[in-house]
């Protein structure tokens, strides 16, 4: 996720591709298609991040000099480059906003929007808490909202223990960021400003796991890849306990933290052979990618949306 600035989060994940052989490649859908090189470049998000490197790690056994590095500089840093034409691949947790759309509009950058998973913003607290089981939105609300004086966990609740309240979540540059302060507070970009922010979604972990009263938020991917160390939380929207899932994002009873996950692909970038190469393949392998990533996969009505908003694509 996000926060400390857009450099400091910039890591950019140089995906190897060992050579595999000379001559045509059998691609996963099927059809034989020649030996490709050069480059395609992504950034944006880091929570959409492990899915397009899990398509590139993926796409390196069918085109071995193909170069695809993922960069994680977060949602907004990542629509910056893109509509600047620095990237081919823009990953976003949320869709572009208005003044995003006029940037690339002014800087002639025609594209299109692609969700390619669900997720599921998770809650997450240290493995030492016994009391934390479930949450409802109001409780969040109370304890994220702007000016917020919560600082121990028995403000939240007189049931839970005098414990100091420890939080950790997404920054201000992130999709996570402002889809989690819409859902929970109300209003996009309506947070606290009293917590530890980052780009990084393992600073996040490393905060709630070393503290006993730690409290943060993050995409489903990064808890189940980190369940050793965290204790996720049930939340309540109005309708009872709800735990992050498969199931429960798929069919939105995990109210409100399920949400779609995006890619958004330039015209000029698939004018690239190599990265036209690229995204056919994530999209005809979008299952193998999404569970490869250990993300919530597509329904079937999704995927057939995917397919007919990737070939509504103006070709630059």
């Amino acid at each position: 996720m996000r926060g400390l600035g857009v450099a400091s989060a910039a890591l950019v994940l140089t995906v190897g591709l060992a050579a595999c052989g000379g001559g045509d490649n059998d691609t996963a859908g099927g059809d034989t298609a020649a030996e490709l090189s050069g480059e395609v470049k992504v950034d944006g998000s880091s929570t959409v991040g492990p899915l397009s490197k899990a398509a590139a790690d993926l796409y390196a056994e069918e085109q071995a000099k193909v170069n695809v590095t993922v960069g994680i500089s977060g949602t907004g840093g990542g629509f910056k480059k893109f509509c600047n034409g620095e990237t081919d691949i823009s990953d976003a947790s949320r869709p572009i906003k208005d003044e995003e759309k006029k940037e690339c509009d002014t800087k002639g950058v025609k594209y299109v929007e692609l969700i390619v998973a669900n997720d599921a913003l998770s809650v997450v607290v240290s493995k030492e808490n016994t009391w934390a089981d479930c949450l409802t939105v109001a409780q969040l609300k109370k304890i994220w909202e702007p000016g917020s004086k919560v600082g121990n966990w028995n403000q939240v609740d007189p049931k839970f223990p005098n414990e100091p309240l420890k939080l950790f979540g997404a920054g201000t540059d992130s999709g996570t960021f402002d889809y989690w302060t819409g859902a929970i507070n109300g209003e996009e970009g309506a947070h606290r400003t009293d917590y530890t922010p980052s780009e990084d979604d393992n600073v996040i972990v490393q905060g709630v796991s070393g503290s006993k009263g730690g409290l943060g938020y993050f995409g489903f991917t990064y808890y189940e890849e980190n369940a050793d160390k965290l204790k996720i939380v049930k939340v309540d929207g109005g309708a009872g306990c709800v735990e992050p899932s498969v199931a429960t994002a798929q069919d939105n009873s995990y109210k409100p933290l399920s949400r779609p996950l995006f890619i958004y692909v330039s015209d000029k970038g698939v004018a690239k052979p190599q990265v036209k190469d690229f995204v056919d393949f994530f999209i005809a392998n979008i299952d193998e990618v999404v569970k490869e990533a250990k993300f919530v996969p597509l329904t079937e009505a999704q995927k057939a949306t995917l397919k007919s908003e990737y070939d509504s694509l103006p070709k630059a």
